[in-house]
């Protein structure tokens, strides 16, 4: 090969290779476009476990795309009430919240269903038919015409049965209590003679030292001592009926949501669903020792009683039924849930309740 046809054939390389760089870099910039969205939380900034859901998101959107797509979070009460967290994103007064779906079961009972809902599934169960029962695709096929696309960006684990300023000891204790309670767990609780309040997260303890309430629940440990509700209302039962295993979605105005590239809007789902991860096993950690300090700070441990928790079940049967009568939206998303429950609990209590029942014996035993 001579000088010159090397140089010729070099010199078209190097331009189409020239071209190619010119070409290619249009294209990643539509890929990957400046986005500017603002996201308002349901939560306090205190709350770092299940607010710091929201800031995950937008963590790993922003490194996933060298923070050409950023998520603003704020705080419930910077923009608008934590109430009102998925009306802003409906709206478009901003482009996705972080929330609770059963805040706005007053709405149509159907919202519960996507978070928790009195006797359901346990955290791992709900997750199960969320992403593999397709829960998450009926839960949107409810929200579209709302103006929401919603993905699960978080979960507490089984809650607890919450803070008492007085001993409930039988299904006659629960006549006349005024709960701070979520969802429409407090539909179920007003039959037994409960007058439920919905009340943010942040209005909970001055309720309770003022006695405008007599008890209130939360989540769990963790954050349950980060609001000290243990030095007005001492007395902490467990479990949280009502909140087996409770989603916080991030929930995203639809049209905002599908006016993003395609890979934009995968990364999102991408990131809901670590987060989704992440929170749970944070509460997992943290709760064990939350759990001690609380004991040691004065707090009284009681478990419900059977009868109780057996009246409540029974209970939340005929409020089904009376929605399942009323609510086709309702009655579909229950009874795919209801199908799945009966065949996840058949399979826990073989090899998980018997390996857990066993290693919580030895814990008692002090052998761990």
């Amino acid at each position: 090969m001579d000088r010159r046809s090397f140089i010729r054939r070099a010199g078209i390389g190097g331009a189409g290779a020239a071209a190619a760089t010119v070409l290619a870099a249009p294209a990643i910039a539509q890929t990957t476009p400046k986005v500017s969205w603002r996201l308002t939380s349901s939560f306090p900034k205190s709350l770092d476990t299940i607010y710091g859901g929201a800031e995950v998101i937008a963590k790993y959107v922003s490194e996933a795309t060298d923070g050409n797509f950023q998520i603003q979070v704020f705080a419930a009460g910077e923009i608008v009430p934590g109430l009102q967290a998925a009306d802003a994103a409906a709206s478009g007064t901003v482009e996705a919240c972080h929330t609770v779906s059963y805040y706005y079961w007053g709405k149509d009972p159907v919202w519960a269903l996507g978070a928790a809902v009195p006797f359901a599934l346990n955290a791992r169960g709900h997750n199960a038919w969320q992403y593999h029962g397709g829960g998450i695709d009926m839960f949107n096929e409810f929200l579209a015409p709302q103006g929401l696309v919603a993905y699960p960006g978080g979960n507490t684990g089984v809650q607890m049965g919450g803070w008492f300023r007085k001993e409930i000891k039988t299904v006659a204790d629960l006549q006349g209590l005024k709960m701070r309670v979520g969802g429409f767990a407090g539909k179920v609780m007003q039959t037994l003679g409960v007058v439920p309040q919905q009340i943010a997260g942040g209005d909970i303890y001055p309720s309770l030292e003022k006695g405008t309430i007599d008890a209130a629940e939360w989540v769990g440990p963790y954050d349950d001592e980060k609001l000290g509700f243990y030095k007005v209302a001492p007395y902490y039962y467990y479990p949280g009926w009502w909140e087996g295993g409770p989603t916080v979605h991030a929930m995203f105005n639809k049209a905002a949501f599908d006016g993003l590239p395609k890979a934009y809007q995968s990364l999102l789902r991408t990131a809901c669903q670590a987060a989704d991860a992440n929170m749970l096993q944070k509460y997992d950690y943290l709760n064990p020792a939350a759990i001690k300090r609380l004991v040691a700070s004065g707090a009284k441990l009681s478990p419900f009683s059977a009868d109780i928790l057996s009246a409540c079940f029974d209970a939340s049967n005929t409020v089904y039924a009376e929605m399942e009568a009323t609510n086709p939206a309702f009655k579909k998303i229950w009874g795919s849930i209801k199908a799945f429950r009966a065949e996840f609990y058949l399979n826990a209590q073989i090899a998980e309740y018997n390996y857990d029942t066993f290693m919580m014996i030895q814990q008692r035993n002090g052998k761990l």
